[in-house]
């Protein structure tokens, strides 16, 4: 038999960094291993929550798991009355559940929209590794606009502008990611309502990635794409972050104000010809996660601002070290890590390239894990890291802060120290990586 063949387009595509990293610290402890290091690992590159699910849900689910009934393609009205409720409390947009579908996490429904929506996708850089191997894989044209530092890595309405007026006349798609994943920065009401003129202009339509939305520290700063360009804006959400139920795979969709009927009916026609519908158990057991509910606000309070503490500790002691500038967080949990500064010690150790930025950190005896190179959209010659601050023990710490809520930075070291003590000494790893970088 020949050997079996698969799709060019597959072969552009990089591996999620969740499994990169993960087999790249796999291969880096079994090579330590053999030589007798014993050096501790550190794991900065995966972005998970480290958080529990809430009892409360975990409840919801059991008593769904009798609800083994096929359910509506866009997911059940019961869930979407509760999501439009949950966006009118948290966010101020006003949306009728016909507007609102759900799919099993945003991944899947960000998929389902580069595959329906015409138009070439533009996609700022650094970027989540997520979005460019599903464009790769639909064979759909993009445009990467570079962000810059000097910019805070935000889109400016007049650079894009100028980007945008080059391209073709015709329907375009920005990603919109905020907070920004891998920066943690926040765009400010203003920025979002000049760049919504620019699209306006353009004809771009928004795919508003906002899964952190309820991780953003200052939460009365954080201002949804579908407040202040609802009839252009997809804007996409879900359980993964904020309530930490990433592997229950669910997320919805906002649809923009505009659609047509047709649109809503041609989303339902291709999820139901993707993926059926959505996980019936798990749509009844999300309600629960979208209803009004002391104990889940408690928990999204906590644990944003446990992201915080974490955040803010972590690059500022990165921001620290010479050779390297490191981004201020505001929401998420992570931070950039520009290493461009090192550059010519990094190629007088042969360090020529993004990816091998991740390589040689990761290396014995440093064992610093994070997502670099392909993995943020990255172009070779930028040596810059995304950095995962949640490599810590959650329910543990959530526990902590409820019993020894900081009151001051002093208690927000002390917390960090307390419970995050791997993450505090990656720092000096990191550290003695500079110095060895440095040394001819």
């Amino acid at each position: 038999m020949n050997q079996i063949q698969v799709e060019n387009q597959v072969g552009k595509i990089v591996m999620p960094d969740n499994l990169k990293v993960g087999l790249m610290v796999a291969e880096q402890r079994k090579k330590c291993a053999s030589g007798g290091c014993t050096e501790e690992f550190y794991g900065l590159g995966f972005g998970q929550s480290p958080f529990h699910v809430l009892p409360e849900l975990s409840k919801a689910l059991s008593e769904s798991a009798d609800k083994g009934h096929y359910s509506a393609a866009e997911g059940i009205l019961e869930l979407r009355k509760a999501i439009s409720e949950f966006n009118k409390r948290h966010f101020g947009l006003d949306v009728d559940p016909s507007r609102i579908v759900i799919g099993p996490g945003t991944k899947d429904i960000i998929n389902t929209l580069f595959g329906m929506i015409k138009g070439d996708v533009i996609i700022p850089s650094p970027s989540w590794i997520g979005y460019r191997p599903q464009i790769h894989l639909l064979n759909k044209h993009f445009h990467t606009f570079f962000l810059k530092p000097e910019h805070d890595y935000k889109i400016q309405s007049d650079e894009f502008e100028e980007f945008v007026s080059k391209l073709h006349d015709e329907q375009h798609i920005l990603v919109l990611n905020n907070p920004h994943n891998p920066t943690g920065v926040v765009y400010t009401k203003e920025e979002l309502e000049n760049l919504a003129n620019v699209c306006r202009k353009y004809n771009v339509l928004v795919l508003a990635d906002e899964i952190y939305a309820l991780d953003t520290y200052d939460i009365s700063q954080f201002t949804s794409m579908g407040v202040v360009y609802p009839e252009g804006t997809f804007v996409t959400n879900g359980l993964s972050k904020d309530r930490s139920a990433g592997g229950y795979r669910l997320g919805s969709c906002i649809l923009p104000t505009t659609s047509s009927k047709k649109l809503a009916s041609d989303y339902k026609k291709v999820a139901a010809t993707v993926y059926t519908n959505v996980s019936t158990p798990i749509q009844f057991a999300a309600i629960k996660a979208y209803e009004q509910n002391q104990e889940i606000e408690q928990y999204i309070t906590i644990t944003r601002d446990i992201h915080r503490i974490m955040g803010t500790y972590l690059s500022e002691q990165w921001d620290r070290i010479e050779g390297i500038t490191a981004t201020k967080p505001k929401g998420a949990f992570y931070f950039y890590a520009d290493f461009n500064q090192l550059e010519p010690d990094l190629k007088r150790k042969n360090v020529l390239t993004s990816n091998q930025l991740g390589e040689s950190l990761l290396s014995c005896p440093f064992h610093i894990a994070v997502v670099t190179g392909d993995a943020c959209m990255l172009e070779p010659d930028n040596f810059g890291a995304r950095i995962a601050f949640v490599d810590y023990n959650g329910k543990k710490t959530y526990d902590d802060y409820k019993n020894n809520k900081p009151k001051s930075l002093s208690d927000e070291i002390e917390f960090v120290k307390r419970n995050a003590p791997l993450m505090v000494r990656s720092t000096e790893s990191l550290k003695k990586w500079i110095k060895f970088i440095k040394n001819d």
